[in-house]
């Protein structure tokens, strides 16, 4: 099964950091994650030079999973040009696009 993720509440933080992103470093999530997009502060965690953006980061280039942050979000947070090499900026046209070509079955918003 292929997932996609939404983070837009604030709570993200600590699911993401505590349990995504462990269980995809060790192997153990079980479904292929096929994106993440972020909104709000929660584009921070894409921010280079961050832990959890390194983290996510090296998830992708194993994986090649989209790594986006809403644009607008980004932009209003000075951030546009800061996020980790990979991770794009876009709005939901660009993120049904992206995600359309790999056959998602499922999207959890968090």
């Amino acid at each position: 099964m292929k997932v996609a993720y939404v983070f837009s509440s604030t709570n993200s933080q600590k699911i993401l950091k505590e349990m995504i992103i462990p269980q995809l470093e060790n192997n153990t999530h079980g479904v292929d994650v096929a994106g993440m997009f972020f909104f709000m502060d929660n584009t921070f965690f894409l921010l280079n030079g961050s832990e959890m953006g390194e983290r996510l980061r090296q998830i992708q280039e194993l994986n090649g999973m989209l790594l986006m942050a809403c644009d607008k979000c980004a932009i209003e947070r000075g951030i546009e040009d800061k996020l980790v090499i990979g991770a794009k900026i876009g709005c939901f046209p660009q993120l049904y696009a992206a995600l359309g070509e790999v056959g998602v079955d499922q999207v959890i918003t968090l």
